[in-house]
């Protein structure tokens, strides 16, 4: 075992002395000695009940055989960040759970580490350490909230954001408003829709590094509780047989998890994600390749934000396995943590709501949910979640309207300056441009709650949040901090989006686009302390942000 560096032989009598102040006793140094990751917090609501899950987690690594060590890791919420400042350090802190895992866990020699994450970037952090360290491993995601009940059925955060569209320009007022804030978010859990922390449980399951039905079973069932502590149990097996993530994740699983993305429209930030955990796990894929998936993938389900079911819908039609069932044609065989491959797992899943989870011959959608757009506007490419555009914004154009910051556009559509037939651009919101890369949910749900969905398109090489829907593109690349065409976007340029051509074009020259980034003023934005760290190492959007 790994640990027996600090359990065993005269030289780890130190070690052991501090950890029989820990509580441990001479039985337990004979034992495998077990990490679990937690990112409880009293901030986030899909991070409030994890303490309980951690319980359950130690009890199942108790009874066979291991000696569980909790140690905590930090978790924005994207919600409360959106918006401010605060939202510069979201996507940053991925790399901070990633590090703090490594730390923690290499640190203390471990024999293996459970994840018990939830929300944006945290499962992502936990994958990419675990890909990185390449030590036994299981991941629990905490699960989804119920949808809201009240003023409307099943609501969820997007709601709250659309609501402030709708009292903007008078479809509803404020006491609607502040009935919708009050019943959309129930308790604890991610939020309910197939948003980016929902997304990525999915794919975590997807990927072999979580139990069966762990991605969607909900924060507060007890079916949580049982996985968690049978995944207690399995990471004591893999630590005593040696069964690394590197052993169950590889490039199959890899196009396994791009192949569920598209199928069930996931968030656009698994494009961002799942590039980033690849690298980790020694087998990189590119943007190029989530467009080849989206080209044959069906998208077969139609959840919040594009449709009306939620996460509850979606484990009672059967989860993640029903997905795989669907996609048997599609995928490959891997391993997983389950000591099943995903097609052992796939053929004996059932699908149990044909309209949830539909065939893949009667789908939503003939193509996956995102789809890679490039042009002159983005060489190196862009994304949209194509699955939660309306068919009349597929083929779009429309006059730029160019702003600096989010908030110069967020005060520009209240202020009712943006008319139908408007581009929004949004630029110098990119991983090192803002820095950070921040999640923009504002713009996009108001444009929509004032009825502009399907007339205002919105660009920006920073991102979006998962429960964006519209004709809004992201990760423009390069940005423009890094002079990019997208700086040279100027009010009034006609911009060309063509979603099925896979297009996204500024009716410039390319020298006119060059003599204008010659002329570009690049906006700095000072910064200090981790943003600085940040900015220096990270990539572009379309590698992940991945920090060089």
């Amino acid at each position: 075992m790994r640990s027996d560096v600090i359990k065993h032989g005269v030289d780890a009598a130190p070690a052991r002395s501090l950890l029989r102040a820990d509580g441990l006793a001479d039985e337990d140094f004979d034992k495998p000695f077990i990490g679990i990751a937690n990112s409880w917090n009293e901030v986030v609501p899909g991070h409030i009940h994890l303490n309980k899950i951690v319980e359950a987690v130690k009890e199942g690594i108790r009874e066979a055989g291991g000696v569980p060590f909790v140690f905590g890791t930090p978790a924005v919420c994207d919600g409360i960040a959106m918006g401010h400042k605060g939202m510069r350090y979201s996507l940053i802190s991925r790399e901070v759970i990633s590090d703090c895992c490594e730390v923690m866990v290499e640190g203390h020699a471990m024999d293996g580490w459970v994840g018990v994450s939830n929300c944006d970037k945290v499962t992502p952090g936990m994958l990419m350490a675990a890909g990185r360290m390449n030590i036994p491993a299981i991941i629990v995601t905490g699960g989804a909230m119920e949808a809201g009940n009240g003023v409307e059925k099943g609501m969820d955060l997007q709601t709250v954001f659309e609501a402030i569209g709708k009292v903007q320009v008078g479809k509803e007022n404020e006491e609607y408003l502040h009935k919708v804030e009050c019943q959309a978010c129930p308790g604890a859990g991610s939020c309910s829709g197939l948003f980016t922390a929902n997304t990525m449980a999915c794919l975590t399951e997807t990927m072999g590094m979580s139990l069966t039905g762990c991605g969607t079973s909900l924060a507060l069932d007890a079916k949580k509780l049982e996985i968690a502590k049978e995944s207690g149990k399995k990471i004591v097996e893999l630590a005593r047989k040696g069964i690394k993530p590197r052993d169950i994740v590889n490039a199959h699983s890899i196009h396994n998890a791009i192949c569920v993305d598209m199928a069930i429209g996931g968030s656009t930030n698994t494009a961002l994600h799942i590039p980033a955990i690849s690298k980790e796990f020694g087998c990189p894929v590119s943007l190029d390749e989530f467009d080849k998936i989206s080209r044959i993938i069906p998208h077969i389900t139609s959840l919040r934000p594009a449709g009306a079911y939620h996460i509850r819908d979606l484990d009672n039609a059967g989860g993640v396995p029903a997905i795989l069932k669907r996609l048997k044609d599609f995928i490959e065989d891997a391993d997983t943590v389950n000591g099943r491959s995903v097609m052992e797992i796939a053929d004996g899943a059932k699908v149990l709501d044909e309209d949830v989870l539909r065939p893949v011959d009667n789908p939503y959608h003939q193509q996956g949910g995102i789809a890679i757009l490039k042009g002159n506007i983005a060489p190196l490419g862009s994304v949209i979640k194509q699955a939660a555009v309306s068919p009349k914004m597929m083929v779009f154009s429309g006059k730029a309207k160019c702003f600096d910051s989010e908030l110069d556009a967020n005060a520009a559509i209240r202020a009712g300056k943006i008319v139908a037939g408007d581009v929004i651009v949004i630029r110098y919101e990119g991983p090192k441009g803002a820095p950070g890369m921040p999640e923009m949910l504002s713009p996009t749900s108001i444009i929509q709650g004032m009825g502009l969905g399907e007339s205002v398109a919105l660009i920006t090489d920073g991102r979006f949040s998962g429960a964006t829907r519209g004709g809004a593109i992201g990760h423009v690349s390069p940005e423009a901090y890094e002079r990019g065409p997208i700086a040279a976007l100027q009010d009034g340029d006609i911009i060309d989006i063509d979603i099925p051509n896979r297009k996204l074009n500024v009716r410039l020259s390319d020298e006119e686009i060059k003599a204008r980034l010659e002329k570009v003023k690049i906006v700095e934005r000072p910064v200090t302390g981790v943003q600085k760290k940040y900015r220096k190492l990270v990539t572009n959007g379309v590698n992940g942000a991945y920090l060089e």
